[in-house]
């Protein structure tokens, strides 16, 4: 074998091939050796993702190209959704009237007169309370959860574990704060029955629930633009000993959604729970609650899954970064969606500053 030095790069040449070392085109080229075949093949330097691990559920380290498009539709849709977000139609439509079925009387009414009622309420109004401005956010959920497995019996056997993995970091969070109302609920602003969204200046309660909300909302933009890995990833370190530490967070996420939570159903909870001054109460009560918060996601994920889920598999598998753009869009739009209502349309809606809306609003 002979080897030289030439002026494109390094050659080296063998009786049947020579192969060229090409610093221009930044890859090797293979030339067909003297009386042989014409041709020649430009076989180009491994990709810089090819050998990229992913670092967490959340960030599989293969990113798409148009990083900036995908910010700006999720942020332009988190803003979209603000502008014709109504509440008094969800909470009232929507939440007291799913409430009612679901307990079989005006859930605005019913007297929780003792613990079972107080669960069975919880439970029912957690469900009901799905769509609500201070819970819509639990749908972005999903997106880390689709394509995951590929058979259905897989699927049949694996889907139960994410959703295992959300409910306990919301039970984790949901308890812990069910057991300090308990304690000291009757001092805090959520006790006080009533309306908090259009009062008199900011009350308490709103000061609280644009604090949460919008901490919520930070965090669920950074783990966006850290799946696109436009930021390191916050999940990267524990994720390396603890896998389905993300899917943990989220659930504590969705746990936190309680914390200065201004739905009017969920203040009747919190009010019940005060009053009883029982910890163990206090605890079960906003864990169900929590709970309910995620059946509808958990069956429109056993739904997706059963139905789609070997599709979406084979679609995100052809292109690892499709899965990143998805779980990116999924958080920033529901991050953009937290920030903008209860921290900016919350202003406007005390007059402090302006914020379009829509007629109906």
């Amino acid at each position: 074998m002979l080897f030289s030095t030439g002026r494109d790069g390094s050659v080296i040449e063998h009786p049947y091939i020579r192969v060229t070392i090409d610093a221009g085109r930044k890859g090797i080229s293979v030339h067909p050796a003297m009386g042989e075949e014409s041709g020649t093949r430009h076989i180009p330097p491994p990709s810089p993702t090819d050998d990229v691990r992913p670092s967490s559920l959340f960030v599989n380290g293969q990113f798409p190209r148009r990083r900036g498009l995908i910010i700006f539709l999720a942020a332009l849709f988190g803003f979209a959704l603000t502008v014709v977000w109504s509440h008094e139609f969800v909470d009232q439509t929507i939440g007291a009237n799913a409430a009612g079925a679901l307990l079989g009387q005006d859930a605005a009414t019913v007297s929780l007169t003792g613990s079972l009622i107080g669960i069975v309420f919880a439970l029912a109004t957690g469900v009901a309370g799905t769509f609500t401005a201070c819970n819509v956010a639990v749908f972005s959920a999903m997106a880390p959860l689709a394509g995951q497995s590929r058979s259905r019996r897989g699927r049949l056997v694996q889907l139960l574990k994410p959703l295992g993995h959300l409910a306990v970091g919301s039970v984790a969070v949901s308890a812990l704060y069910g057991v300090v109302v308990a304690l000291v609920g009757t001092r805090m602003p959520q006790f006080q029955l009533g309306s908090s969204l259009k009062s008199d200046g900011i009350s308490p309660v709103l000061i609280q629930s644009m604090v949460t909300y919008g901490i919520i909302g930070v965090v669920m933009i950074w783990l966006g633009l850290a799946s696109l890995g436009m930021l390191s990833d916050p999940l990267a370190r524990v994720s390396a000993r603890f896998p389905n530490a993300p899917l943990v967070l989220m659930g504590a996420l969705i746990g936190a959604f309680l914390i200065g939570r201004p739905y009017p159903l969920f203040r009747r909870l919190f009010h019940d729970a005060a009053e009883s001054g029982n910890p163990l109460y206090g605890a079960a009560a906003f864990s169900l609650q929590a709970l309910g918060n995620l059946v509808v996601v958990g069956v429109l994920f056993v739904l997706i899954t059963l139905l789609v889920g070997e599709r979406v598999h084979r679609w995100m598998s052809a292109r690892p970064s499709r899965a990143s753009a998805i779980v990116a869009a999924a958080f920033i739009g529901a991050g953009a969606f937290m920030i903008l209502y209860w921290d900016v349309r919350m202003l406007a809606l005390h007059d402090f500053i302006w914020f379009p809306l829509a007629p109906w609003v």
